[in-house]
This record gives structure tokens, C-alpha cells and sequence, in this order.
């Protein structure tokens, strides 16, 4: 299967089932609460598949998969007899009327919660966040921070593992100053020290969040040596083998493939005498690196080689696993993070704090799907997690058209005594389309500029 089919099949199957759960949610409040459910769809378009309950309610697989709705009796849209009024949404209580409206959110992060019970209850690969190297004059050697010591805390908040590290320290853009809890591998011994972030500059699409702090971490490593020659590139017509390791380019020592990858990339077509170790023997070759156009325009060598890679360092990889009660606790407090980032992350939004470059929109998160399917089902359950608290946040946004515009009418509903005029309705709901098309199209750009 095509890399682009994969990853349209996985986002099918992905927002497909995250749509449901949360379509699911109004369907059941809505049922819970006597309101007739005329329509749940799947989707949006002409109907594929279709059959009815015995209360009388639709059910919907519809042609595009971009979303669904819960179609429920209303007399401000249908004509309802005053026998049937009573199943009416609109006839409800405002406390009703919210439950149902906030299920939808409730239901996803509710899903969330499930999906990480079941990864923890599986177990989940982790590493440790222990620092292998600081980079000169960065963020955090001019805060003392040395190689050998894992990060523990990250403004007070434990920071147990990689991935959480990295959501905590994300979490933190915006901010003046930063606290890291530090533990030396070797002594044990904690210290806090205090990181100057009010230049800290962090673009998602070019480095790692602890790169950009001038962090490198003990993690597999690419190293000088080749593990593969491409047949007929500029590394086989030079003579170059797998094994082989390349000391010196132009007599410039290179210690690792990130000095390597770049010596290639500045001197696309040009002779470079390369003095690599093969069988422990010292040799000279000449290669001339080929000029390549990338996707997004910019030229650059390549010699088509490609790195050995190193293992994870000992004692930086473990499994974290709980037993039925224990992966709960853990699944509401992952979920509770990811809320609270995804939260944070609108925050910074408006403050220009993250700029809407970084917005993402169905073709980005067609390639999360389709790669994190690809490297199993713990990773893509992590997506699924992640996807369905970033949708029930989403939701709940005060825009008109959003759940959450929806909740902010009836709180003004319930404070007033009476319900907002439908013309006020009707211009906030045209204001929350308009908002919500433009961050679709930017989002949609963003997309289409990383291809």
C-alpha cells in the first residue's frame, strides 16, 4: 500500500471512530434526557449506509469522512406536533440543553482516558530524559546545566519520562523564566536551576524542544559509519561500501553525521577528498556530491549514504506498566496533561506567543496516523489519546458554531432568565464560521507548505 494510502486509510479510521465517540455523547445525553434523535451521521454527503432503531432514529455512514452530527427533534427547525413536544430539544431544561451539548467534549476525553488505561495496562516503552551534551552559549549552559544529569521536574511539575518532558517543557513557551529539577546519574544528588527563556526561540517544524534549549540527549545516535550505499549514487560511483567510516572531508575531522550531512549539503557538485577507515585500513577517496532539489525548493548535495545507528544507551529505555486500578489513575492524569497543554497551546496562540504557522490541519494529521500506525499500535493509540483531548478542546472554544458557543448561549440563557434572541444567534454563528474557515484555511496552508 502507497504511503498516501496508508495514511488516508488510518485518518478514515482515526477521525472516524474520534467522531462517533463524540457524536456518541450527545446521542446518549440526548436519549437519556427524552429528546428524540432523528439523524446520528457519520460523515457528511449522500448516505452509504443507513438503517433506523427502534425509536426511530437514523443511523448514517455518509460519503465524506470529515466529520458527523447528531440531528435531534427541534421545533426551532421541524414542525412538531403538541403531542411529540415534549421530545423536542428546545423544550428541555438549559441544564438539560448543557448536558447534552457538553457530552459531545465529555465523551472524548472520556475516550482518552480509556485508550491510555489500555496502553498502560498493555505497557508503554519510555526513556528516561538524561542529557548526553549541552551546546556551548545556550539557554542552558549559561544556566549550568551539565551532560549526565535527567531532567525531573520542569516548573515544579514531575517530569518522569521523555515524552512527558517534552510536553511539560512545550507547555512553558511564553514564559520569562524556567525551572529545571535535575538528578546527577551518578551521585544521585538534586539541584533546581533557573533557565533565562524570554528569548528562548522554538519553530516545531525545524528542531526538538530540548534542542532548542541547547540540549542533546542520550538517545540512539547516527554515527560516521555506512550502513547503506545507494547503487548508482554519487557514494558508489566514489568507491564508497557499507562499513566503511568517513574520518576527514577536505581535511576537516568529522566526529558525527551531523557535521558529515552538512559538509555534503554546502558542496553539491564540487570534488571533496574524503579520508574514510575501511577494515581498519586508512584510504582516500574522491566524491562529488549531487545537486538535488527538495520538495519545498531548496537545493542542496546529497551522496546517498545513509548512518549506523547506534542503540539506546543502557539504562535509558523501560517499560512503564500498571495493573487495572493503577492505569485509571494514570489515564486521567495523562489526559489532564494533554488537556492542559492543548489549552495552553490556544492561550499562546492569541498572545503570539505560537505563531498560527505551526496551526496543522487533515493532511498533517493524516501523516501523524498513517506513521504512528506504522510503528505500532502503542504509538498509534498514543495519537488517537492525543486527538481526541485536542478535538474536546476544540469543541468546547467559545466560537458560535463550536459545543462550546452553544454553552456559552445558555449560560447567557440561564443568567437572563430567557433565551438569546435568534437574530443575536444567527450573527455570532456567522462570526464562529468565519473565525473557524479561516483557522481551517491557514491550518490548510500550513499543510500544503510541508509537502
Amino acid at each position: 500500500m502507497s504511503v498516501f494510502l496508508w495514511n488516508a486509510f488510518t485518518f478514515v479510521i482515526a477521525l472516524g471512530l474520534l467522531v462517533t465517540v463524540h457524536e456518541f455523547g450527545h446521542f446518549w445525553v440526548a436519549r437519556k434526557n427524552g429528546v428524540l434523535v432523528k439523524r446520528f451521521s457519520i460523515g457528511f454527503g449522500k448516505a452509504l449506509f443507513s438503517w433506523r432503531d427502534r425509536q426511530g432514529t437514523e443511523f448514517v455512514i455518509a460519503a465524506i469522512p470529515l466529520g458527523g452530527y447528531v440531528r435531534m427533534l427541534d421545533e426551532r427547525i421541524d414542525p412538531v406536533l403538541p403531542q411529540f413536544a415534549d421530545l423536542a430539544f428546545n423544550h428541555k431544561t438549559v441544564w438539560q440543553r448543557m448536558a447534552i451539548i457538553a457530552a459531545g467534549p465529555a465523551a472524548n476525553f472520556i475516550f482518552a482516558i480509556f485508550i491510555l488505561w489500555l496502553m498502560y495496562l498493555i505497557g508503554v516503552p519510555e526513556a528516561k530524559p538524561v542529557i548526553a551534551s549541552v551546546q556551548p552559549q545556550s539557554i542552558v549552559a549559561d544556566a549550568g546545566v551539565r551532560a549526565n544529569e535527567q531532567i525531573v521536574t520542569v516548573n515544579g511539575r514531575t517530569a518522569r519520562d521523555l515524552r512527558s518532558t517534552n510536553l511539560l517543557l512545550v507547555e512553558q513557551l511564553g514564559r520569562s523564566q524556567l525551572t529545571l529539577g535535575l538528578l546527577a546519574t551518578d551521585s544521585g544528588q538534586q539541584r533546581e536551576v533557573q533557565l533565562n527563556v524570554a528569548d528562548w526561540q522554538f519553530d516545531p517544524e525545524r528542531q526538538t524542544v530540548f534542542a532548542s534549549l541547547g540540549i542533546e540527549l542520550q538517545q540512539p545516535r547516527a554515527t560516521t559509519e555506512l550502513a547503506l550505499v545507494v547503487p548508482e549514487s554519487a557514494a558508489a560511483r566514489a568507491g564508497l561500501q557499507v562499513g566503511d567510516v568517513i574520518r576527514q572531508i577536505d581535511g576537516e575531522p568529522v566526529n558525527d553525521w551531523p557535521t558529515l550531512e552538512r559538509l555534503i549539503q554546502q558542496n553539491a557538485e564540487q570534488n571533496l577528498q574524503l579520508e574514510i577507515s575501511r577494515a581498519g585500513q586508512s584510504m582516500r577517496l574522491v566524491a562529488r556530491p549531487e545537486l538535488v532539489t527538495r520538495d519545498d525548493g531548496f537545493s542542496q548535495g546529497m551522496l546517498g549514504i545513509h548512518p549506523v545507528v547506534t542503540p539506546w544507551p543502557e539504562g535509558i529505555l523501560y517499560t512503564q506498566r500498571y495493573g487495572v486500578i493503577g492505569a485509571i489513575g494514570e489515564g486521567v492524569s495523562q489526559t489532564w496533561q494533554l488537556t492542559r497543554l492543548s489549552f495552553a497551546m490556544v492561550a499562546k496562540l492569541l498572545t503570539g506567543d505560537v505563531s498560527v504557522k505551526h496551526l496543522s490541519g487533515p493532511i498533517s494529521i493524516a501523516q501523524g496516523a498513517g506513521d504512528t500506525a506504522s510503528m505500532g499500535l502503542i504509538a498509534f493509540l498514543a495519537f488517537l489519546a492525543l486527538i481526541s483531548v485536542n478535538l474536546a478542546v476544540i469543541n468546547l472554544l467559545p466560537l458560535p458554531i463550536l459545543d462550546g458557543g452553544h454553552l456559552m448561549y445558555l449560560v447567557v440563557e440561564l443568567i437572563r432568565g430567557k433565551p438569546v434572541s435568534e437574530k443575536a444567534q444567527e450573527i455570532g454563528f456567522r462570526f464562529g464560521a468565519l473565525v473557524l474557515l479561516m483557522l481551517m484555511g491557514i491550518a490548510l496552508l500550513n499543510d500544503i507548505s510541508r509537502l
